[in-house]
């Protein structure tokens, strides 16, 4: 049995999950802008007091490691390691896009959009980065990924390679802006999805059991911009 809190501060949401193996035991979060360093430690003491336990308690901590908000990212993974190091528990990196595909394939708004072969379509989970450019990659229904994170200028016709041959799920903080521009009948965009520590769970709970551990003293986020923005995504198709 593990016990594993998991921190989501890479978007605009500031959420925290407290997670026994595959199951979500509490849940806070918020969508209040620019709230993550005021409400990240105030959630994981509530969370923690709601079930009687000490960070000392905890079998793992684990942290959204981007990409996205440059703040929000350096806000959850100081606050991670601060509890890595103070309760002498392993630090977990989590990808935030396969955390949010993995949130997208088992939600009810994936369920309510009809599609014939479920298991030939591609996410993308979108994280919005400034005027045309979004963090991106894409997943299969197995939630693998099967084209490299990315930083990408959203243009017409970017992702006719991929759509020409199978539908496309379209999601995320970055989607919106791109549903004028991303014209084409396999495109689908499903609004409303927000970024939350329970997608965290399932992920952070593999590499609890695979021992992926990050080294606490030398972990950073994934900032990816600062590094590969103007790089075309590696892809298997």
């Amino acid at each position: 049995m593990a016990i594993i809190l998991n921190l989501e501060t890479a978007t605009n949401i500031c959420s925290v999950a407290l997670a026994k193996d595959l199951t979500t035991l509490s849940l806070r979060e918020s969508s209040e802008e620019k709230s993550h360093a005021t409400l990240l430690t105030v959630f994981i003491k509530e969370i923690l007091t709601s079930q009687k336990l000490r960070p000392a308690d905890l079998d793992a901590v684990s942290v959204s490691k981007g990409p996205g908000s440059y703040t929000g990212l350096r806000i959850g993974v100081a606050t991670a390691k601060g509890l890595s190091y103070g309760s002498n528990i392993p630090l977990i990196a989590v990808n935030t896009l396969q955390a949010m595909a993995f949130g997208m394939i088992n939600s009810k708004k994936f369920l309510s959009v009809k599609i014939k072969d479920p298991a030939n379509i591609l996410f993308c989970p979108m994280i919005d980065a400034r005027r045309m450019e979004v963090y991106l990659s894409f997943y299969d229904f197995q939630c693998k990924e099967k084209r490299e994170v990315s930083a990408d200028i959203i243009k017409p016709g970017i992702y006719d390679f991929i759509l020409n041959k199978r539908k496309v799920i379209f999601f995320g903080t970055g989607s919106g802006k791109c549903k004028n521009i991303l014209n084409h009948p396999n495109a689908v965009f499903i609004d409303g999805f927000n970024t939350s520590a329970a997608f965290m769970t399932q992920l952070a709970y593999q590499n609890y059991l695979k021992k992926e551990f990050e080294n606490t003293a030398y972990f950073e986020p994934y900032y990816l911009k600062d590094f590969i923005a103007t790089k075309p995504g590696k892809n298997i198709f």
